[in-house]
């Protein structure tokens, strides 16, 4: 009998495998970035079609194979439910995922990240103006950063990194955003990615 795992995560990204299943990039609460796999969800008449969207905050169950997880259940948490609606929102999306994807090898929990994107997700979800998307994404990053060690005890940076994501953090990006780009930059060369 294989031990099920029970975690929430966001779902980053999926391709299409075989004639009906589907690989999906999922950065969980509990595991922290895994890839796994869900048999039969683009059929018709699939219960998960609908559940395992990209960019969803879902509660899955998971069982561990051979080279990778299994899906074998999914739920919606009734959040973020809007936020691939509009495309400035949908394109930054793109952009963390990416960069996600590239920064997290191997499945290790990192739960104050795993809050961070959760909350910044939240904020994003509700930006209004093209200024609000650029800051949001570079708040985002720079906590990225932050919380996988690239970004050190800058005290320009501190409050940006330290405090909640909320909405207030996107007016204090703007003081000062090429210094902000510069430490992100650097940050990103060091990561010789």
């Amino acid at each position: 009998m294989h031990h099920i795992y029970h975690t929430e995560g966001l779902i980053l990204g999926s391709r299409n495998y075989g004639e009906a299943g589907k690989y999906y990039f999922i950065f969980t609460r509990d595991l922290g970035m895994i890839y796994a796999s869900a048999q039969g969800v683009r059929k018709m008449s699939s219960k998960l079609r609908f559940v395992l969207q990209d960019f969803s905050y879902v509660k899955i169950d998971l069982v561990r194979g051979k080279d990778f997880w299994r899906l074998t259940s999914a739920s919606k948490t009734n959040m973020l439910e809007q936020i691939t609606k509009k495309p400035g929102v949908f394109l930054v999306l793109m952009n963390v995922s990416k960069l996600l994807k590239r920064l997290l090898a191997g499945e290790e929990a990192n739960k104050d990240l795993f809050s961070d994107l959760l909350s910044g997700f939240y904020v994003l979800e509700r930006a209004e103006t093209e200024e609000d998307l650029r800051n949001i994404e570079m708040i985002m990053v720079l906590r990225i950063l932050s919380n996988l060690g690239y970004i050190g005890g800058n005290d320009m940076l501190k409050n940006l990194v330290k405090s909640p994501f909320e909405e207030g953090l996107i007016f204090e990006i703007g003081k000062s955003r090429a210094k902000i780009l510069s430490e992100i930059n650097r940050a990103l060369k060091e990561t010789h990615l």
